[in-house]
């Protein structure tokens, strides 16, 4: 079952709709009009479930190395998911979530902004 079409994303105060644009068993992609933003949700089942959303960003930005020519630079930001094939069930793994969240989220994402800064 696949999410509502289409998502939107919002980065730096600008909404992009992101229209389905694939379709696989256990996954969806969704995909920017300009295609520099593509958000996927995939899950896989074995003796672990793994589940995963990601956001893959790009931008077109000056090469470092040759100012007057432009090159595409790219990122990605995902959330997984790993859990036994039994033994939690869908709301404690949301718990645990939540408690997670809450931590990175507390102070204005100040320990994502640390991470960022390359602490630990």
């Amino acid at each position: 079952m696949s999410f509502a079409d289409p998502q939107t994303v919002t980065i730096s105060a600008v909404t992009t709709p992101l229209p389905r644009t694939a379709v696989a068993k256990g996954s969806s992609e969704y995909t920017s009009s300009d295609g520099l933003i593509t958000m996927k949700a995939a899950n896989s089942l074995g003796n672990r479930t793994r589940r995963v959303l990601r956001i893959d960003h790009s931008k077109v930005a000056a090469d470092v190395f040759v100012p007057d020519k432009n090159v595409v630079r790219s990122m990605s930001c995902y959330l997984v998911f790993d859990l036994p094939a039994f033994g939690y069930t869908n709301a404690e793994a949301l718990a645990v979530y939540t408690g997670f969240k809450t931590q990175y989220t507390a102070s204005s994402d100040l320990l994502i902004t640390k991470l960022l800064g390359g602490e630990s």
